[in-house]
């Protein structure tokens, strides 16, 4: 049984794709004898022609990739693209550096692991980009305290 023009009609009607159209197979016969506008709009108030949903993309994968990210999966050499300059600019690393130690000496100032003489030379020093990190400074700290004691 060709159904081709009633299914042409029917997407016309609705408004959608020819391939949306889903046309119940046990009113087969009854489509076929349609043939004006106002059948087809009757089929479909009968239920005999219907829409099919829209597929749409799944992001399902997608969260789950995101959520992986968040945790800080997938950041292997493969996925990276870019210097390691690029990724996090060198300006943003120092930032990041001086502003932990900087941190770090007020802490120990305001616990009198420093005095305020030695604060100032030891903030001095980290802004000169003496010291690598946290603990190259309380390492620091340490040595000289015994060797002035």
């Amino acid at each position: 049984m060709n159904l081709t023009s009633q299914r042409r009609m029917a997407a016309e009607v609705m408004d959608i794709g020819e391939n949306r159209v889903w046309i119940d197979p046990e009113h087969t016969d009854k489509v076929a004898e349609a043939i004006t506008r106002q059948d087809i709009r009757n089929l479909i108030e009968g239920g005999a022609i219907s829409k099919r949903k829209v597929k749409g993309t799944s992001k399902a994968r997608a969260k789950k990739i995101k959520k992986q990210k968040q945790k800080g999966r997938r950041k292997g050499q493969g996925s990276r693209k870019g210097s390691k300059t690029a990724r996090k600019p060198s300006k943003q690393a120092w930032m990041e550096t001086v502003r932990a130690l900087r941190k770090r000496l007020k802490e120990m100032r305001d616990n009198e692991e420093v005095t305020k003489d030695e604060y100032r030379k030891l903030y001095d020093m980290t802004k000169g980009g003496f010291f690598r990190d946290v603990n190259h400074l309380e390492n620091y700290v340490e040595n000289k305290m015994e060797m002035t004691s």
